[in-house]
Parts: C-alpha cells; sequence; structure tokens
C-alpha cells in the first residue's frame, strides 16, 4: 500500500461533511483520506494538495468532483483563488510523511537504503540535502537537529558532519550514516531516524510552509467550518494548537480594531485525538500521531 491513512473515521467524522460541500484535502498522499471524503460527497467538491510528482499517480479514476493541484499546501491562498472558489467547508491535513516516500529507496528519505541522499517532498525543488550540509554552520546544524530532531547531543554531531562533509552535492546515504554514526547516542536506529527526520524538516521548510498554510486559513474557511489536522512532531502540533486557541500559528494573538482579542476557533475536540491501541499495532507510524479538530467561529 502507498500510505495507510491514519485515524481516518476520526478524520471523517471530524470534518462533519455536507454533501453539496468545497472540501480540501492539504496532503492528498496516497488518496485514503480523499477516497473517504469523496464517499460522503454529492454534487460537493474537492479541491487536493500534493507536490509530490508521485502522489498524482494514486489519482487511479477520473472523478467530476476532485480537482488535484500539485503544489505545496503553503500555496493555498493562490489556488482557491485561482480556481475561483471562496470559502471552503472544511479543510483536512494529515503532516505525515507518507509511507512509499520513506520505503522507496530513490526518494532518499530513510537511512537503511543505500541510495541516493535527497528527502526532497518536491524532486524537482532547488534546494538540495547536499547544499545544506555543505553550507550550513556548525550553530545552524546544530539548532536543525536540536530543534527538529530533539537531538541531546547536537552541538558534537554538528561539528562532525562539519569536519566530515564533501564540499559537493552528490551524497549518498552511506555518506551521511558515516558521518553521524560516531555521534549515535542510545538506540542507534532511532538516532538515525531523527537525524533524517531534522533534515527532512529544514531542507523541506516544513515548518515555514505550516505557518503559511495554518496562517490563510482564517480566511479561507467558512463560519461553522471544519479544521481537521493530524501532526506528528511536537512544534508542529503547537502550530495548530495555537492556530486554534489565538489565531495564529506562531501564537500571536488576534486582536480587532478596539484591542479585544478574538475568537476565531473553537475546539471540537477538546486537546487531542490519538490513535487507539489496535490501530498503532497494525500501523507503527500512527504511534506519534495528534488530531486536533476545530470549528470556524
Amino acid at each position: 500500500m502507498y500510505h495507510a491513512p491514519v485515524m481516518l473515521d476520526e478524520c471523517i467524522e471530524g470534518l462533519s461533511i455536507e454533501p453539496d460541500g468545497v472540501y480540501v484535502d492539504a496532503t492528498f498522499g496516497g488518496g485514503g483520506h480523499s477516497r473517504a471524503i469523496l464517499e460522503h460527497l454529492k454534487d460537493g467538491v474537492l479541491i487536493v494538495f500534493d507536490q509530490d510528482p508521485d502522489a498524482k499517480a494514486q489519482v487511479k479514476d477520473s472523478d467530476d468532483r476532485m480537482i488535484f493541484v500539485p503544489s505545496n499546501f503553503r500555496h493555498i491562498s493562490y489556488w482557491l483563488e485561482f480556481l475561483g472558489y471562496g470559502k471552503v467547508d472544511g479543510v483536512l491535513a494529515d503532516l505525515g510523511v507518507s509511507s512509499h516516500q520513506l520505503n522507496e529507496p530513490d526518494r532518499g528519505f530513510a537511512y537503511k537504503f543505500d541510495s541516493a541522499l535527497d528527502m526532497r517532498m518536491n524532486p524537482k525543488a532547488e534546494r538540495t540535502i547536499g547544499q545544506l550540509l555543505n553550507e550550513a554552520t556548525v550553530e545552524e546544524l546544530q539548532d536543525i537537529f536540536s530543534k527538529y530532531g530533539e537531538i541531546r547531543n547536537a552541538k558534537t554531531l554538528a561539528q562532525s558532519i562539519v569536519e566530515q562533509r564533501k564540499g559537493n552535492e552528490d551524497y549518498r546515504v552511506r555518506d551521511l550514516n558515516n558521518m553521524i554514526d560516531s555521534c549515535a547516542r542510545g538506540n542507534k536506529f532511532r538516532y538515525y531516524a531523527q537525524v533524517y527526520q531534522a533534515l527532512r524538516i529544514e531542507v523541506n521548510d516544513e515548518m515555514g510552509a505550516l505557518d503559511d498554510f495554518l496562517a490563510a486559513l482564517n480566511d479561507w474557511v467558512k463560519t461553522g467550518g471544519r479544521l481537521v489536522v493530524m501532526s506528528y512532531h511536537s512544534l508542529e502540533d503547537r502550530k495548530v494548537k495555537q492556530l486554534i486557541k489565538k489565531g495564529n500559528p506562531k501564537g500571536v494573538v488576534q486582536e480587532d480594531s478596539f484591542g479585544r482579542r478574538k475568537k476565531i476557533w473553537k475546539e471540537v475536540v477538546k486537546g487531542v485525538k490519538k490513535p487507539s491501541e489496535s490501530e498503532i499495532e497494525k500501523n507503527k507510524r500512527a504511534r506519534s500521531a495528534k488530531l486536533r479538530i476545530a470549528e470556524k467561529i
């Protein structure tokens, strides 16, 4: 399977789908969530986003109710305006990396394959992992590993990479593994996974894209519309929480012209929902998922 959708039933229930509504799946991936949304639509429309060309190949059958947008979801405002849609009835985003991307050696996302190192969600993106590894300072790498990978010896790791980097962009997975091997602490494979996660987040500007996407939703979700976001990293979840609580993913409180705090969203589910034990048993990658559901006021 390309990618098993996490908490599928909870996501669909959270969207509270109207058969004639307009919905957005901001992270199409393998299309599991989208197919479930379409099952609840009659004359409605589903607009799906994905910058990965491999995801486009998962659109098996033509469906006039679905529009595929080959773009990062950070550009949601541009595309909804370009397509001529006003406010939408609901937005779903599953922020996890697809199983396909992790399991496909040629994509260079995982430490376990002897392949070229890549990690770009969009293979045509200009910034490469080679540029990052070659150009970043010790301080910049330390910040990336500490913030996005929660790596305790981030400075030691950053210094190791700077001392061993090759100076060209032709990196393979084994090159990175060799640079970080002596720094691994605790469970070696968990350490590797944390390093790769941190670099992936940075090279794809995932946090910046999430800020742009979430900030746009105040304007594009109609009153009574739903927001359903599933995150897998504490920083992602914090941004979603801040949007719901304060109206801004960076935690900047939104105020009206009289200086009064504006309430833009309300929680449908208090706090986060997590996968059931049975789902985690079937899909280990679901274990870190956190689902937040909110309604536009």
